[in-house]
């Protein structure tokens, strides 16, 4: 059986950082399937997903490697589209946009300092979606 489901988010953007795993919990804990694996997915090109031990500490230090690794700048995105957020797209690129968890009785198979975490790497506020999509039993 699959069964879709949507998160829906306000972001910051500029490495906004959304802890999303309790909102996957509790979309799992009302479903029928009690075992199998979620499949969460970003829609649009500028945000990504990760898993970290999410705390403020590791917050800034994600923020801060991204800044260090690929800087607001010019890039060629940004003179095709005139938008500046170049580095928001090769940004993502790293991280990409799903990941695929297993989960046992209704709940996901996680380290116990595992949070999944959304990143929005945009240069503007946005309305966001994640599709998670439930397949088991």
């Amino acid at each position: 059986m699959v069964i879709s489901e949507r998160l829906h988010l306000s972001t910051k953007g500029h490495a906004d950082i959304i802890n999303i795993t309790d909102d996957i919990a509790h979309a799992l804990s009302g479903l029928s399937i009690n075992n199998g694996i979620v499949n969460i997915s970003v829609v649009g090109s500028t945000s990504a997903l990760t898993t970290c031990e999410y705390e403020p500490g590791l917050e800034q230090d994600v923020k801060d490697l991204f800044n260090r690794l690929i800087p607001p700048g010019s890039y060629n995105h940004d003179q095709a589209w005139g938008d500046g957020n170049g580095h928001s797209h090769l940004r993502v690129s790293l991280l990409g946009p799903s990941l695929t968890f297993p989960f046992n009785n209704r709940k996901m198979i996680l380290g116990t300092w595992q949070q999944i975490i959304y990143i929005d790497f945009d240069n503007r506020p946005r309305q966001r979606e994640i599709v998670l999509q439930f397949l088991g039993e």
